[in-house]
């Protein structure tokens, strides 16, 4: 008796190796990722990588673009995306949108693109309200460092922090209004 050959889903092969990408990248950033590490925890042949997007960095760029959702959130100064943006740090990591603040790329493609977020997702909301591109920056560099050294775990009260307060003082030394009623 032979057995039927497997059926290929290609639609599920790339969302899983997407998923996969966004994970991995998530947790060792770019450099520390493998192709063999995505496919792995993907559950696929690691080629398809460069069937689907044609390389590490195009399936980086991908999960790049995956990540961003839909919607344009409000800017940085506000505690409700304050807390947002902290959730998410807490519940994922820092993502390479707020890594790249602090630490470039050796791939100029790959610091391309994220620069392109970081700038579409922080800055330029902050710089249009602030009307400076140089105080709009050093808020998002501020920002990112709490959110990564938080997750570090380097800084005990920061790393312990409720939440809740976390925001107030973020927003407080951004500058934005005083903290939630």
């Amino acid at each position: 008796m032979t057995e039927a050959p497997r059926r290929r889903d290609a639609a599920a092969s790339r969302a899983a190796l997407l998923q996969a990408g966004q994970d991995l990248f998530a947790d060792r950033g770019f450099d520390a990722t493998t192709v063999r590490d995505v496919g792995e925890r993907a559950g696929v042949d690691p080629a398809l990588i460069a069937r689907y997007f044609g390389s590490k960095t195009g399936l980086y760029l991908a999960c790049l673009h995956a990540e961003k959702g839909d919607a344009v959130p409000d800017d940085l100064l506000t505690p409700g995306r304050v807390a947002e943006l902290l959730e998410r740090v807490d519940a994922r990591g820092a993502g390479p949108v707020l890594r790249t603040a602090l630490q470039a790329h050796d791939d100029p493609d790959v610091q391309a693109a994220v620069v392109a977020e970081l700038r579409a997702r922080l800055v330029a909301p902050l710089a249009a309200r602030l009307g400076d591109d140089l105080r709009a920056e050093v808020l998002v560099a501020a920002f990112s460092g709490v959110a990564l050294a938080r997750g570090a775990g380097t800084l005990p009260a920061l790393a312990g922090a409720d939440r809740d307060a976390l925001v107030d003082a973020v927003v407080g030394l951004l500058g934005g209004p005083g903290p939630q009623e």
